[in-house]
């Protein structure tokens, strides 16, 4: 089995990765596909060498199947089709102990502080897996983890029907956080200056505004009768989006970062008081909401394969990051693990 190994300087080699027999509660899985993800650009570029153990498999967005068991595990049989919840938390820490793992002090993010999917198999923890159906196509199910991530943002963001949601940046987890927030009835706007990622995005049926070409805080303002947005997810993790996101929510509206900002940005406090906004913080995932996002992969609730901009063998995970470096017009890029 071979595996991708990052080894700093944005630099990769593909070489063997042997088979690890899972010990006492953990699986062996086979890898299917594994797909490349923001982190993963961060960790290529240099942003989390502090994190990671050179050379290192990275990866955490996966589907595979079940190989191997360890000593008492019981929920799981060989075949089993699964998907990686890539999170370990320590269990004692403040967190854990008011029972947000999601944000354990000490977290162990599987493909960043430990080796990843990128590679024919992975060994990790039974408590990490999540059964997929049978039905499911293995692919599309390579895209649970981000369906997750839109899941957890769209449940702490309190959406609800009716209300008016503005998404701010159109990648992938942008994306899906305006879909599900369209599935649970919302109004729903994009904003998004990029061609490319506006034009997929209206072919998902989302509304696109382009702040370069339309006054945005303006448009909101019109389509909700002067009020402004219920919520407003900013999932670019840069600084315009920072400084819009304040201008578009109505009064007591809610603010939800998703995006992640490597650096302090500067953000109008004085809109909050003015208009008693809330702001939340989300971050990865949480058990149930990876049972959200697995019967929507596997319904096809909207259509899916269409983030799916290209499937390439594990070989060719150098020149991917490179494209991906220099811009090229990729939504979702899947890595072929094993056969």
């Amino acid at each position: 089995m071979k595996g991708a190994f990052y080894q700093g300087n944005k630099s990769f080699y593909v070489g063997d990765s042997p088979p690890r027999p899972p010990g006492r509660g953990e699986v062996r899985l086979n890898i299917a596909y594994g797909g490349i993800c923001g982190t993963d650009v961060h960790i290529y570029l240099g942003h989390m060498d502090h994190r990671t153990t050179l050379p290192q498999v990275i990866g955490h967005e996966m589907s595979g199947t079940v190989a191997e068991v360890g000593q008492g595990v019981v929920d799981f049989k060989l075949g089993d089709k699964a998907v990686v919840r890539p999170v370990v938390s320590c269990g004692r820490c403040p967190a854990c102990k008011m029972g947000h793992y999601n944000v354990c002090h000490q977290i162990n993010v599987l493909g960043v502080d430990t080796p990843g999917c990128f590679q024919g198999n992975w060994t990790v923890p039974a408590e990490t897996l999540h059964r997929l159906p049978d039905d499911i196509d293995i692919k599309l199910a390579a895209l649970v983890e981000p369906v997750a991530v839109g899941a957890h943002a769209v449940r702490l963001g309190q959406v609800t029907e009716n209300e008016h949601v503005v998404v701010i940046g159109a990648g992938p987890i942008g994306i899906l956080v305006a879909l599900e927030s369209k599935l649970k009835g919302a109004h729903v706007f994009v904003s998004e200056i990029n061609p490319f990622r506006i034009n997929l995005a209206r072919e998902f049926g989302l509304e696109v505004v382009n702040p370069k070409e339309t006054d945005l805080p303006a448009y909101v303002a019109e389509k909700t009768g002067g009020a402004g947005a219920d919520v407003v997810f900013e999932v670019t993790g840069l600084a315009p989006g920072a400084e819009m996101m304040t201008r578009l929510a109505r009064t007591r509206g809610r603010i939800v970062i998703v995006g992640i900002f490597a650096e302090p940005v500067p953000v109008s406090l004085g809109q909050f008081f003015l208009r008693e906004l809330r702001l939340r913080g989300v971050r990865l995932y949480e058990p149930e909401d990876f049972e959200t996002a697995i019967p929507l992969v596997a319904a096809r609730a909207v259509p899916f394969e269409r983030l799916i901009s290209d499937v390439r063998p594990l070989e060719r995970i150098q020149d991917t990051f490179e494209e991906i470096e220099r811009g090229a017009n990729f939504m979702k890029v899947l890595l072929k693990c094993s056969d």
